[in-house]
């Protein structure tokens, strides 16, 4: 690799410390290195989708921030079969592997082609009413069906290819892939799935009754969640994060189908360790 561009989560390195010492060391070593314009991210890990105009021609995005950044970013590179790899500036960072103590190492074996890519299965969200209707929308981690207004219990119809499947009252509703099974499918009480698994992970939040779980299906299932009407045929009111930033308002009798893409986002490896042994370290 020897053409760099770099995104940085400024709230994670605000005077560009660390941006700005990757950018160095790599035009040091004869490679070509472009930052991302300074205002590119939110002050944070923000809940609002942007825009970061990244280069057809470049080898690889280096993501500085937690793994929201790398999510951000991942929306960015979707279109242009371009890797990312992460600089791990948060806490936990499943996404983000490279350390900052370890990073000229890291960029190293970049630099001398030693890594390898791996290809991550994104989900495909379609809203089937109102205004986006239609509109693809892409998530590496998850799509998440939650409250925007009053704390209830709200009511969802789950159809598997056409097919009824069941009926939840719960808090909202986790489609899952592999990768964002670490995420708030975790926190949920779903399964901890290799990401290189090619499966879909559908997990209520919160469910009114003892014995919901998580249902794995098929990664060439089609997964459809109604919104169902509220006490008294109300109107209930939710919304639809997309890898928690693109939000989508909805509303009862709206449907979103949810299944696997038919585009995935590549994520850099620089060394061989087990998805288990990285997970052993994460929860100790």
């Amino acid at each position: 690799m020897k053409r760099f561009f770099i995104i940085t989560n400024k709230s994670k390195d605000p005077e560009l410390k660390e941006t700005l010492h990757i950018r160095n060391y790599l035009i040091s070593k004869g490679a070509e290195c472009e930052l991302a314009e300074r205002d590119c991210l939110a002050g944070s890990e923000s809940d609002k989708p942007y825009t970061c105009k990244v280069p057809d021609d470049v080898d690889v995005c280096i993501v500085l921030g937690g793994d929201g950044t790398m999510l951000q970013a991942a929306a960015n590179v979707i279109d242009k079969d371009i890797p990312i790899i992460g600089v791990n500036m948060g806490t936990l960072g499943y996404l983000a592997e490279v350390d900052v103590a370890n990073v000229e190492e890291a960029l190293d074996k970049l630099l001398s082609d030693s890594y390898e890519i791996e290809e991550r299965m994104m989900l495909k969200g379609v809203l089937r009413q109102g205004e986006d209707e239609g509109k693809i929308n892409y998530a590496l981690n998850d799509i998440v069906i939650v409250r925007c207004s009053s704390l209830q219990v709200y009511n969802f119809n789950i159809y598997v290819n056409d097919m009824p499947l069941t009926k939840y009252q719960a808090d909202g509703i986790i489609l899952s892939s592999p990768t964002g099974s670490t995420g708030y499918n975790m926190s949920a009480g779903g399964p901890i799935v290799d990401p290189e698994a090619q499966i879909l992970l559908l997990t209520p939040i919160c469910p009114h009754t003892i014995n919901a779980r998580t249902i794995v299906l098929s990664e060439h299932d089609r997964v459809t969640v109604e919104i169902g009407m509220g006490r008294g045929d109300s109107v209930q009111m939710l919304e639809a994060a997309i890898d928690g930033s693109n939000r989508k308002i909805m509303k009862s009798g709206d449907k979103i189908d949810i299944s696997a893409a038919d585009k995935v986002t590549k994520i850099v490896k620089l060394n061989s360790e087990s998805f288990l042994n990285t997970l052993r370290k994460k929860l100790v």
